[in-house]
Formats: structure tokens, sequence, C-alpha cells
């Protein structure tokens, strides 16, 4: 029976500028960085306090997957960070230099912001509805 999302993969140019940003710009913590040989790495991070979701950065290695690099959702969002102060997290991240767009708005589901990383992949950023938080919790 599959259980959970372990790993989740971004395409990155390099794994010490990919790790760098996400650890520096997101704030997220090294989980592993182990060098596997012939120029590859297994370079994961995950936010603070969390460990059951990492990020797994894949160095893109033919000219097709270079092209790819910040495109693996075709310009939407695919990638959906939590945040327990939502106000401080945007300021932090625009004095840090984080690129934001369509601005702040309520949803149903929380109050919620787009950005791109140093790639350019989208994530929004969300902080939950007490509603939303007791679905998460109990796996819904």
């Amino acid at each position: 029976m599959i259980t959970a999302i372990s790993e989740i993969g971004i395409i990155c140019r390099e794994y010490d500028e990919a790790r760098d940003w996400y650890i520096n710009v997101l704030g997220f913590e090294l989980a592993e960085d182990t060098d596997m040989g012939d120029g590859r790495r297994w370079v994961t991070v995950t936010p603070p306090g969390t460990k059951n979701v990492r990020i797994v950065f894949t160095k893109a290695a033919t000219p097709e997957q270079i092209q790819g690099v910040g495109k693996q959702g075709f310009g939407k969002v695919i990638f959906f960070l939590n945040t327990d102060d939502f106000a401080g997290d945007y300021k932090r991240l625009v004095a840090r230099g984080v690129k934001f767009f369509g601005g702040v708005r309520d949803a149903p589901y929380g109050k919620v912001t787009i950005f791109e990383d140093l790639y350019g992949n989208r994530w929004d950023m969300i902080q939950p509805t007490k509603s939303m938080l007791k679905q998460q919790r109990q796996g819904l």
C-alpha cells in the first residue's frame, strides 16, 4: 500500500545554488547532501520542523533538461508552502528579493500569494484557515 509522498523533485542548474537559495532565502534546512559519484549528489531540503516531505534537487544534465529548469509547471503553481506567519514571512521574503505575483488574497482555504523560486517555478504561500489545518492534520 502506498502510504505517503516523501520527496518532490525540482530540476536545478547546480546543486549548490539551489540548496543555498532554499536555505538562505526561504529558510529551509538541509536534510542531506551526499555524493553519489559521477558528479551526482543526493541533495534534499525541508522546511524547518518538517521531516515527512523533502525537496530533492535533480541537476539538469542534457540540453533538453537545462531548457526545462524553472518550467516544470509551465507557468502554473505546482508547489504549495504553508506558513503560520504570513505577514512576517511575506515581509522577510520580499526583503530577500523573492518575486511575488498577483498580490495577497483571501481564499476559502486561507490567505495566499504566489512567488517564484530562483528558477521561476511558481509556489503558493498559504496561511491556511483553521478548518483547512484541521483537514490537513486529519489527512483529508
